[in-house]
């Protein structure tokens, strides 16, 4: 049997546009994407001559193709024709689940790297991340990760220079959003405000970490709940207190995130916020991660 390990890291939206409805019933999206070192651990294993195997550490999750870690193996395999003799992928998740940072995704991802060069198929980044794009529409992204534009579905991806280096708390209240609401609330309305997409991009060239943080919005956020909008504007707010230079939800939530230039900030606002919310986490911005594991 051959064996490897990788890791799956999760992402941030730095923006998040939704744009005109599809004729396939998607939405088309603009959205910053940012990859941060929160990351779960799977351990890979070809030859093992049985069907697929899946496990975690959480119970709740699927073992089967219903786990986008098993459904990307299934799907590298089918889409390359290759027979690995058996698979079995072990899951050990940190990444929480329903939180807005593409945990699944990143784990499908990871699963797709992995098996990459454990099965030597040498296949590039663009077409991991076309076969990604057959498990779910933020697959791709996490393929490679760092910065990049996510237009389409959010698997038509655009290198942007990388965010300058800073700490962030990621901190998820407990509890849970529907993603298929939100879209059906953001089609009912008129989007209010929407982010400054140009303009944090330009911020990115110039490598203006405050300027980034200043125009970071998600547009999911006008169409939450009274009650969830009130919790995540608290959340937002006790970031802000404690010295990050922005703040803002990840995804379709409930995740909010705080940037910070001092590392000492960073801290004191973990601090605060670990005691009322049990999924707090200090963590950094990473790099890209085809190349080498950040």
């Amino acid at each position: 049997m051959a064996a490897t390990e990788v890791f799956a890291y999760a992402k941030l939206n730095l923006s998040l546009d939704v744009l005109d409805k599809r004729p396939d019933g998607y939405h088309d999206m603009k959205m910053v994407m940012q990859t941060v070192t929160l990351r779960d651990r799977l351990a890979l294993e070809a030859g093992t001559g049985a069907p697929l195997q899946m496990r975690s550490n959480l119970g709740f999750l699927p073992a089967d193709e219903h786990n986008l870690a098993a459904a990307a193996a299934l799907a590298l395999c089918r889409e390359t024709e290759t027979d690995p003799g058996g698979l079995s992928i072990r899951l050990e998740k940190t990444i929480p689940v329903c939180a807005g940072m593409a945990g699944g995704s990143a784990d499908a991802a990871a699963v797709l790297r992995g098996l990459n060069g454990l099965l030597g198929l040498r296949l590039s980044q663009a077409r991991l991340e076309e076969i990604g794009a057959l498990v779910g529409s933020d697959v791709p992204y996490c393929v490679g990760g760092g910065t990049a534009l996510a237009e389409g579905r959010g698997e038509v991806l655009t290198p942007l220079p990388p965010l300058p280096h800073c700490h962030v708390v990621l901190c998820k209240p407990a509890f849970s959003v529907s993603t298929p609401e939100l879209f059906k609330a953001l089609d009912g309305c008129r989007i209010r405000r929407r982010p400054d997409t140009a303009g944090l991009i330009g911020a990115l060239t110039a490598g203006d970490l405050p300027g980034v943080a200043r125009r970071m919005y998600n547009v999911f956020e006008d169409v939450l709940p009274q009650r969830r909008y009130q919790e995540i504007c608290a959340i937002k707010n006790s970031l802000i207190q404690h010295g990050a230079l922005g703040a803002s939800m990840s995804g379709t939530g409930p995740t909010v995130f705080g940037l910070f230039d001092r590392q000492s900030a960073a801290e004191a606002a973990w601090a605060a916020l670990r005691p009322l919310y049990q999924e707090t986490f200090l963590v950094e911005t990473a790099g890209t991660l085809m190349e080498k594991e950040v």
